[in-house]
Order: structure tokens, then sequence, then C-alpha cells
């Protein structure tokens, strides 16, 4: 079933509340805030690689408050361990039985933070959590719920002492991004304190019903020529020069689950390959495994994507339901 023009409107309308109403709180972002609102609807994770202080936690609090939804922050070390993180059950004497105690994890909205500090068990932990949207402790599955969105983050800057994200592990995330710095105009606005309080903002809407706008994106119109486009650039990254290891099939179906909410939040019931080029950075670039000798001559990921979306002609014919 497609999404109906009158759907498609509404979750355009109410994205953009959702955006100008984390945007009072995150100053000059609008760009990344839009991102992580899609990777929500998508039913994606987030990673952010930034330098401390750029805004991270107020993100996932403002985004959180936006939909009446709940929101912890797990500060990973080296000595965090998988219980810590998922919860864990203890005896009760009293009663005789074992009571379930529910770790951070059991939110709408987590914030990983340094997640790269904690041991690769540890990160393990989460990183299944997020995949499987369930935890499973002494044999009884308990489900996280919906809406469920983890913004893991790294320092880029600071190494010491951290456990590099495997490459298998990094594919979880549905997109990585960059808060950055705020430009001047932004900063100016933010000491002179224009940046409005979290605990203020008045939430945009309920999580039962942005569950309901994730299923709505899931019924956005995808021509088979656009996903044609979408295999292409894929296969291109595979045979690219540079690279040892292509995009997975798994980053090949979240790029086309993050196009689908991103139409929708344009106010379209279907998807166009400017909504993939669009994406095609955020949601791919961390899945590449490049050749030693290209990162040692300064290539990035992002620019093999850049130039991929350059070699890789987009269909110009782009057919709606």
């Amino acid at each position: 079933m497609t999404i109906t023009t009158e759907q498609a409107t509404w979750f355009a309308q109410t994205f953009s509340a959702l955006a100008d109403n984390v945007e009072r709180a995150v100053l000059g972002k609008r760009h990344v805030v839009e991102l992580v609102l899609t990777a929500m609807l998508s039913e994606g994770h987030v990673l952010l690689e930034d330098v401390p202080g750029t805004g991270k936690t107020s993100l996932a609090r403002a985004v959180a408050q936006s939909v009446q939804g709940t929101t912890t922050r797990i500060q990973f070390t080296p000595d965090l361990l998988p219980g810590d993180i998922t919860g864990i059950t203890v005896y009760d004497q009293k009663t005789g039985e074992f009571d379930f105690h529910a770790g951070p994890i059991f939110a709408n909205i987590v914030l990983a933070d340094e997640i790269n500090r904690a041991s690769p068990k540890t990160q393990s932990a989460l990183l299944e959590v997020m995949e499987e949207g369930r935890v499973t402790i002494d044999g009884v599955t308990r489900a996280v719920g919906k809406p469920f969105l983890v913004i893991a983050t790294q320092n880029p800057v600071e190494q010491a002492g951290t456990y590099r994200l495997p490459e298998a592990q990094l594919d979880r995330f549905l997109l990585r991004t960059s808060l950055g710095y705020p430009d001047h105009a932004a900063t100016v606005r933010i000491l002179g304190r224009a940046a409005a309080p979290i605990d203020e903002l008045a939430p945009v809407i309920t999580p039962g019903a942005l569950a309901g706008m994730a299923e709505l994106a899931t019924d956005v119109y995808v021509d088979a020529l656009v996903l044609d486009y979408i295999a292409r650039l894929v296969d291109a990254t595979r045979s690219a020069d540079e690279v040892r290891l292509g995009v997975s099939i798994r980053g090949a179906l979240a790029l086309t689950r993050a196009s689908r909410a991103h139409a929708a939040a344009q106010g379209r019931t279907y998807v166009t390959p400017d909504d993939v080029k669009r994406l095609a950075v955020a949601v791919l670039a961390h899945r590449l495994i490049l050749h030693p000798e290209a990162e040692f001559d300064g290539v990035t990921p992002e620019a093999v994507i850049g130039q991929v979306l350059l070699d890789v002609t987009p269909p110009t014919r782009k057919d709606a339901p």
C-alpha cells in the first residue's frame, strides 16, 4: 500500500515541526537535526564523530523532549560491563524470586557517549540491542520499545585508551554524521542565551504517533529505476580502486529506507534520485574499508562516495505510482 498525498503532507508538516522544535535548543544545525530525525523514522541509529562540547547530549535530549520520550546517557569507560547497559536480574531474598533491573538501554533515545572507550564485549552488547530491538537475559526476552534511537559518539581526536569499532559493527549504524562547531552567527546567539532550555521544549508528537510515522515511511513508493540506481551505486563502491571492502547489502537497504523517510519529509509519496544523493555520503561512507595505501595518500570514504555519485548516472525518468 502506497502512502497517500494527504498522509505525505501531514508527515512533512510534522517532520518540519519536530526539526524546528529541536533546533530551538540546538542552534544552527538544521541539516544534522534532520538527519537524526530521518534515522529515527527509518528505525535506524546514528554515529556522531565529534569533539567534546559540540552539543551531542543536548541534541539527544531535545529530540526526546520533542517526542515525549525518555532519554538516557551511558558514559562508556573501559570497565563498563554488558550488564551495565542491558540490565541484570537480582535475587530478592524476601520473595525468593529473581527481579529484573532494567539497564539504561530501555529508553526511547539513548546517548552512548564515547562508545569506543568500552571493551569490544560491551560494544557488542549495545550493537546487538540496536540490531534486534530487544534484550534476552536469563532466557527472558524483553523489547526495548518504540521509538528506539541510539546516538553513539566517538571522539576523533583523543584515541588513547580506546577500542576501535570493528567495520562489521559500524555497518549497524544507519548513518554517520558530525555536529561540528556552530558558525559565527549561531555562536553569537548561543552566547546571548538565544537557545531555548531543553526542559522547556513543548512536545510535538507522542511516541505512538511517531511509530505511526515510521510505518508510513515504509509505504513510500520506490520505482524500479531508483532501486537500480541504488544497486549501481553500491556496486560502484565495491569496484573502486581505493576500496578494499565496499558497501554491503545492509547498506543498500539502509539507503533505501532512509530515502523513503526523506521523501516523505519533503511531502512526496515517492523517492527520487535526489533523495538518494542527499543521503548517500551519510549512509554509505562509514561502511567502506579503504586500502592502506589509499588512506596513506589522504583518500577518505566521503571522497570515494562523492566520486561514485559523479560516475554513476542517475535515472532521468522519475516515476510516481
